[in-house]
């Protein structure tokens, strides 16, 4: 299972990194894997702000639909445009070109609270 170091956690499965005051968010390879093969993303919260915990769009697999969740409150302010045309992204490269939004925080601190990798680890076993 890849848990990269560099990267915050959710208990929803999200991960993000922090670039200035920016997060880019996406789902683990975890998720991805227990989901099947994503077919596609419905994010339409492009300028809004949002708050920790609210929904932030759906990820529609073969197998189901889930909720996609804001680690942080914030301004979305970018959706990848790469998943409009290749959700399977979010499956081949989960941490990198399968990346979801981008948030510009409203509370950086919330950051310190979001799981380690050690203990993302620890959750999904």
């Amino acid at each position: 299972m890849n848990i990269p170091n560099n990267l915050k956690y959710t208990k929803e499965h999200e991960w993000i990194r922090v670039e200035g005051d920016v997060v880019v968010v996406g789902v683990s390879d975890f998720a991805q894997g227990e989901l099947g093969d994503v077919v596609f993303l419905e994010i339409e919260t492009e300028g809004e702000s949002l708050d920790q915990g609210e929904t932030f769009g759906t990820i529609e697999a073969v197998k189901t639909v889930s909720d996609l969740y804001m680690p942080v409150s914030g301004e979305v302010t970018e959706v990848n445009p790469a998943l409009e045309d290749n959700p399977e992204l979010v499956n081949s490269d989960p941490f990198g070109e399968g990346w979801m939004i981008k948030i510009r925080m409203s509370d950086p601190s919330q950051v310190d609270g979001l799981m380690s990798p050690e203990a993302y680890g620890e959750l999904i076993g």
